[in-house]
């Protein structure tokens, strides 16, 4: 999957990161921190802060301990939350670390990290536009559109709905 941007649900002025996946046009949308919006928004923009942010901390520490992170996966969505893992490699071995999707994403993006989801996470919340000559500026202007009026809980019902349908 990819970092297609980050936007704002306009009712709940609450930060989304969407994921695209490579394969086809499907859209995961993430509801995130702030903090973490800023944090991926950042780096995705190529601004550098002064000193080090927390997910840029985290990516020091990672390196200068011998590690690198291989892959971030978003694992599953339970009771309306999403869950991710962090696979970092050293000494030969992986070591796979719980982390909120936002962080690991954040963390991603400075490590140059690719990005999965689960099938069944994606098969359960995303959201797919058809066609094969996709038109950026459509999916962009038709989330927004869907993001001004749904809430997360409203998110989670209709996908409720689709999977129980």
């Amino acid at each position: 999957m990819t970092v297609y941007g980050v936007s704002f649900d306009l009712v709940g002025k609450q930060p989304i990161v969407l994921l695209k996946t490579s394969d086809d046009n499907r859209f995961l949308p993430i509801w995130i921190g702030h903090s973490e919006a800023a944090a991926i928004l950042m780096k995705l923009q190529g601004a550098a802060p002064q000193r080090p942010m927390t997910h840029d901390l985290m990516s020091d520490l990672i390196a200068e301990l011998d590690g690198e992170v291989t892959k971030i996966t978003v694992t599953e969505l339970r009771e309306n939350t999403f869950f991710a893992r962090i696979t970092i490699e050293r000494n030969g071995s992986e070591i796979e670390i719980d982390s909120r999707p936002s962080d690991a994403i954040a963390l991603a993006v400075r490590a140059d990290a690719p990005i999965f989801a689960a099938e069944d996470v994606i098969e359960e919340s995303a959201i797919e536009f058809e066609g094969e000559d996709v038109n950026e500026e459509e999916i962009v202007s038709e989330f927004k559109q869907f993001l001004d009026h749904v809430t997360p809980d409203e998110f989670a019902e209709a996908s409720d709905e689709e999977t129980e349908g």
